[in-house]
């Protein structure tokens, strides 16, 4: 009797699918794996599914209750042992913020029996592992994987932590899909560099970003700056576009399911964070095919721009800096040209395809 071909099986952990980098993350790779004959089991605490993905859906969030009690907890988590029991995966692949270190340390303990990679999706590593050493050692030092998202994040954890099973993994991005968007039809009917990014805390910085734009050459050029996003902090970004008599430069023009078209039509795109972890967003302008202005902050722009190249890396939240390198791409054609050249071939090495024959090799996946 011939024994067919077990399937490979993982199980893609998160806390939604939507809204996140790395829960978008987790919905291409499902695409992904799924593609190349891997049984995919996406598996979310919270009942939020707005990312299109592939494979099978056991969503925890519809075992929550309203009170969310020790046994409503309890119940979430005997159904997620035994199903994890039950469907005996090659790997688990979790997406989670993790920063309950007691909680973390049982569930890689206790509840992961399969092979485990943990992802850590930015430089802020405490949002992932503890800030005491010997608990982060304890509970992850016998995973099989940690992937970080940028070599910064896995030098961090390396000296930080002193853990030995570290390796970076790039986000991927689909540029199939941006490029399927690209052609969407705007109302934009002048010139403009852009920004994109949430308006809900001060990490995206579009308070520099509006004064670097200010005290540049592009508005008495006529060179507009689109700004894509929503949150608390537009009222006080309107109140400095006014402040700064550029109000009729400033364009805010909220969250953009779609924001392809946008950068498409930009002359650069500018990053001015506080700090990252990877970026996407400069990964898609570059898939859109115009250049980058970005802060050299920690971590990922450094790892994706190469200085007039494909872009401007800036000293680190100089304002000054940033203004000047507006005015360079304005000023310098020949040197813009060749950075907007270079943009989409300068991000094929993050295409889905790319990375995730990365993901292959580490899980030894032959497919």
């Amino acid at each position: 009797m011939i024994i067919p071909n077990k399937k490979n099986k993982i199980a893609l952990i998160g806390y939604r699918l939507g809204i996140g980098g790395a829960e978008r993350v987790m919905a291409n790779l499902s695409f992904f794996f799924e593609k190349h004959g891997i049984e995919v089991h996406n598996i979310i605490v919270i009942d939020e599914v707005s990312y299109n993905f592939s494979g099978k859906l056991i969503n925890l969030g519809k075992l929550k209750n309203k009170s969310n009690g020790i046994l409503n907890k309890l119940n979430r988590y005997l159904f997620l042992k035994n199903y994890l029991s039950e469907n005996n995966f090659d790997y688990i692949i979790d997406f989670r913020f993790r920063n309950k270190p007691i909680q973390e340390l049982l569930i890689s303990k206790f509840l992961y029996k399969a092979k485990t990679i943990f992802t850590v999706h930015s430089y802020l590593i405490d949002h992932y592992m503890s800030n005491w050493s010997f608990l982060t050692q304890f509970t992850y030092n016998d995973s099989f994987k940690i992937i970080a998202i940028t070599n910064k994040a896995k030098e961090l954890i390396e000296n930080k932590h002193q853990l030995s099973n570290v390796q970076t993994i790039y986000n991927p991005i689909n540029i199939e899909e941006i490029h399927s968007k690209l052609n969407e039809s705007i109302d934009l009917n002048f010139e403009y560099i852009i920004g994109v990014g949430q308006m809900e805390t001060k990490v995206k910085q579009f308070d520099k970003l509006i004064t670097a734009y200010s005290n540049s050459h592009l508005p008495e050029q006529n060179i507009h700056l689109v700004l894509l996003g929503d949150g608390i902090k537009m009222k006080e970004y309107i109140l400095l576009a006014n402040q700064n008599n550029i109000s009729d430069k400033v364009h805010f023009l909220g969250f953009q399911k779609n924001p392809y078209p946008y950068f498409k039509k930009a002359n650069f795109f500018v990053l001015s964070s506080m700090n990252e972890g990877m970026p996407n967003v400069i990964l898609e302008a570059l898939a859109c095919g115009i250049p980058v202005v970005s802060f050299d902050c920690l971590s990922g722009p450094s790892e994706m721009i190469t200085n007039k190249s494909n872009g401007l890396l800036v000293e680190n939240q100089n304002v000054d800096k940033l203004t000047e390198a507006m005015n360079l791409f304005v000023e310098n054609t020949d040197l813009y040209t060749i950075c907007k050249e270079n943009a989409l071939p300068s991000c094929q090495h993050f295409s889905m395809d790319s990375i995730g024959q990365q993901w292959l090799d580490l899980m030894k996946f032959n497919n």
